[in-house]
């Protein structure tokens, strides 16, 4: 979903002399990715082909992020901030952000939910190719029967733990369950953000 009209038409332009500063945001893993300008012909050359398109201050034009490298940002949704004169914009990252070939341009260390995407990534990967040695790739190649008997072993291990109350294999369990759960989710198609999108709809 792209900006609204009505918000369209409050942006402060002329507040922001027609470069509007833009932050760019992943939409699953909440890390921003980068920051720059849009003027409003890079505005609604975004809105217009669904990739975040940039205006160059050094170059003195437009330049669509991912027109060399291949790595481009598709936007999932453009927002404003309550002065309007500064853009969000949530996108779907293809492949890395930085020219350093690093996720983000910002050097962060990952916060809990960005290492979740991450892990997801890693098994992905690990389900289209198959690496020498991944437990992961074995995994796959097993077969969904046995993916789904290991959640279910994973998940009594888990409850004796803490019928133990055995804090330190509670939390061992735990992890073996997640972690066989995002390969068992990632064997039928789907990912964890389907999970945390099922349970806002549940929020009371």
């Amino acid at each position: 979903m792209l900006i609204k009209q009505k918000k369209i038409l409050r942006l402060d332009w002329n507040k922001t002399n027609n470069m509007m500063p833009t932050i760019i945001q992943d939409v699953l893993s909440n890390e921003v990715l980068m920051h720059g300008y849009m003027n409003q012909e890079a505005f609604l050359k975004t809105q217009k082909e669904g990739f975040v398109t940039f205006y160059s201050r050094s170059k003195k034009r437009l330049w669509t992020k991912g027109e060399t490298s291949g790595n481009f940002l598709r936007v999932v949704e453009i927002t404003t901030d309550c002065d309007n004169d500064s853009l969000l914009v949530l996108v779907e990252p293809i492949g890395n952000t930085c020219h350093l070939n690093k996720k983000s341009c910002f050097f962060l260390k990952n916060h809990h939910l960005s290492f979740l995407y991450e892990l997801e990534r890693t098994i992905e990967n690990r389900k289209n190719n198959n690496f020498k040695n991944s437990y992961t790739s074995s995994l796959y190649k097993s077969g969904t029967h046995r993916i789904a008997q290991k959640v279910g072993e994973e998940a009594v291990e888990t409850i004796l733990a803490a019928m133990k109350k055995d804090t330190n294999e509670l939390i061992n369990e735990s992890s073996d369950l997640i972690y066989h759960l995002l390969v068992l989710l990632h064997d039928q198609n789907l990912n964890f953000n389907l999970i945390i999108e099922n349970l806002k709809k549940r929020k009371q």
